[in-house]
């Protein structure tokens, strides 16, 4: 089974440049000094205001892009990104002026390859900055986020979502399930095997809620019937062996799920905190699914390891999206 230290070393390994948003942050600025001090980057680089930021001693290993620094050609190539939408030149210049529409920009542009902000901004300021710059991964129309879970004992679990949908509908859950399962399997390794998470485990009640959950996992075989996924099913069910061949004898989980997909984002955050702070588990995310580019986010209680961890993630994640997702 592979371990974090393993997921990192080989996300490390790839030495991408890794474009770090709010580069006025000192938790940034430590994250950056990590991010390069540790070897896990070929570069990183901070958006700020001042190009003089004072970075002391990590001023000769980072690269400071100061948003004072747009040109009439970024303007120009910002326009065009946004055609559609008949923008007016004051209009773009005055976005590329806020750091997380300029991050977008950049990342969109080949400047990096992983993007990380959301210490200072908020995740929905987060998502519309990538939603209206980057676009999303043509096989899903769902953005959501995804913890990957590092129990005491080493095993890596993700949670989904616990971060974006509050009340996710069938289509969005299965898109949920499908994205969630590709981000399991880039960053561990292992064969996803996806539990949609319900208080009933196989018509043991009858609830709308229970209805939608099996709607989404016919949805998920039709578009990936390669996935190994099964609904409903309570969290014992799908996570302990033996409680699975009692409750649900035929499930091709058999209490052995790795990436768990919750009915609603009350209870997929309620579950990821209770399993940090009571379980010990370690939490890594949120990481942002359905962009077509790595734009990850950060809670805004993140501290400086939180988001070198973060950036690590987001370089795993993006391996092979480029293609796949045209």
């Amino acid at each position: 089974m592979k371990s974090l230290e393993h997921i990192i070393f080989k996300a490390a390994s790839a030495q991408k440049t890794i474009l770090l948003v709010e580069g006025e942050d000192e938790r940034i600025q430590q994250a950056a000094y990590l991010l390069v001090n540790r070897g896990w980057a070929k570069e990183v680089i901070l958006i700020t205001q001042d190009t003089l930021l004072n970075l002391g001693d990590q001023r000769i290993i980072v690269r400071v892009i100061s948003q004072s620094q747009v040109s009439d050609q970024d303007v120009s190539d910002y326009l065009l990104i946004n055609a559609k939408k008949a923008f007016t030149w004051e209009y773009a210049e005055q976005q590329l002026k806020h750091p997380l529409w300029f991050g977008a920009y950049l990342l969109k542009n080949g400047v990096a390859d992983v993007a990380v902000s959301g210490a200072v901004h908020t995740t929905a300021d987060v998502i519309r900055a990538g939603l209206r710059v980057l676009g999303t991964d043509k096989r899903v129309s769902t953005i959501s986020s995804s913890f990957l879970m590092v129990l005491p004992d080493g095993r890596l679990l993700t949670y989904a979502d616990c971060g974006v949908v509050p009340y996710p509908t069938a289509k969005q859950l299965a898109d949920i399930a499908i994205t969630s399962a590709r981000t399991h399997a880039k960053l561990t390794g292992q064969i996803p095997k996806v539990a949609m998470l319900s208080f009933s485990t196989k018509g043991s009640a009858k609830h709308e809620k229970i209805d939608e959950i099996l709607q989404a996992v016919e949805l998920v075989k039709q578009q990936d019937p390669e996935l190994i996924i099964d609904g409903e099913l309570q969290f014992d069910a799908a996570f302990v062996p033996s409680v699975a061949q009692r409750k649900a004898p035929h499930s091709p989980i058999a209490g052995q799920a790795n990436v768990f997909i919750f009915p609603d984002l009350a209870s997929g955050n309620i579950a990821y905190k209770i399993t940090e702070r009571i379980g010990g588990a370690t939490a890594i995310g949120p990481l942002l699914q359905g962009f077509s580019y790595a734009w990850l986010d950060l809670s805004r209680g993140c501290k400086a390891e939180d988001v070198a961890l973060v950036a690590m993630m987001g370089v795993l994640m993006n391996i092979h999206d480029k293609t796949e997702s045209v």
